[in-house]
């Protein structure tokens, strides 16, 4: 007779072999939380049988691993994008994650990446929140110095003399900004090399100039708004310049106070690091995220009827026995 399996989780599938994974870009990328305890074969038995899946593998990559969800769609065999984004969604209400836009270098040299905060061991808010605070005033004292580009592979350590002279390569001429361009105008030509889903042509960015400028009188820069602006895009995007418009008015920062308070001595006006909702890429501090979401994503705009229990009902359900299952551990 076959004796029965009696655990109450399954434990974590086996992972296969992945291929090469690819690194993030300098700065960005998987960083793991400190005070983890040793790898275990039920680490993520609590969760979905996807959601253990996607967690035993990120969980075996390296720092600074690209922790975007295409890399991870398409580094691992069974999920594709939208699979692999909901799996995240969990493993952040779960504990295990954090995603947080953390500013680098010092003086004019700033630049703002996304890192993804990982941890084997499932944490609740509380820890989450005093983590991040601990680490935004680490940046405050120390900043990070400010990423540099490698040089590109086909480039020589040490020139050779060519044994002939090579005709120069022909560059055909590149279209410029006109010079007149507003800093809003030069964000938005930003936006189609940032990702191809959101190109825009010449009139769609002096259509949306007036509204980028909007952003940017109220004190954020170029950077800010792209990574804004193309922060968790869906797969398909039918018409650029509609989307680009919308997320401009629905994702318009709040006007800065007319005078802040003087601050302490060794402090910046700016802070270094700014959480993200796992699931829309809104920045915020991280007392105003509960479970790796910003409010919105928290409280749906079209809640289910309370006699038809819908599938919103039933992530929130979903979510409550993560938080029951974290107590116990």
């Amino acid at each position: 007779m076959a004796t029965q399996n009696l655990s109450s989780a399954p434990p974590t599938p086996p992972v296969p072999a992945p291929a090469p994974y690819p690194k993030a870009s300098p700065g960005y990328g998987k960083r793991s939380v400190p005070d983890q305890h040793p790898p275990r074969a039920d680490d993520f038995a609590f969760l979905p049988e996807r959601e253990r899946y996607i967690a035993g593998y990120v969980d075996q990559l390296p720092e600074g691993s690209a922790m975007n969800i295409k890399s991870l769609a398409k580094c691992q065999p069974l999920y594709g994008q939208m699979a692999v984004g909901s799996a995240l969604r969990t493993l952040g209400v779960a504990g295990h994650l954090r995603q947080a836009r953390c500013a680098v270098g010092d003086g004019d040299n700033v630049r703002w990446v996304t890192r993804t905060f990982w941890s084997r061991t499932a944490r609740d808010n509380e820890w989450w929140n005093t983590f991040l605070t601990a680490e935004a005033g680490h940046r405050l004292q120390q900043p990070e110095p400010a990423p540099t580009t490698p040089p590109p592979p086909w480039v020589p350590a040490e020139p050779a003399a060519p044994a002939t002279p090579a005709p120069a390569p022909v560059v055909p001429p590149q279209r410029t900004a006109p010079a007149d361009a507003s800093p809003a105008y030069l964000a938005l030509t930003r936006l189609g090399p940032a990702d191809r889903r959101l190109g825009l042509s010449e009139d769609d960015c002096r259509e949306l100039e007036a509204s980028a400028a909007e952003w940017f009188a109220r004190g954020v820069d170029a950077d800010y708004l792209v990574h804004a602006v193309t922060a968790g895009l869906p797969a398909t995007v039918d018409s650029p310049l509609g989307f680009v418009r919308k997320r401009l008015i629905t994702k318009l920062p709040p006007h800065r106070p007319a005078a802040a308070a003087p601050a302490p001595q060794g402090d910046t006006s700016a802070p270094r690091l700014m959480v993200e909702c796992t699931d829309c890429g809104a920045p915020g501090k991280a007392e105003a995220f509960r479970d790796g979401l910003c409010g919105p994503c928290r409280q749906p705009a079209h809640p289910a009827p309370a006699e038809e229990p819908g599938i919103e009902r039933d992530i929130q359900a979903h979510v409550k026995h993560l938080r029951e299952q974290l107590k116990l551990r």
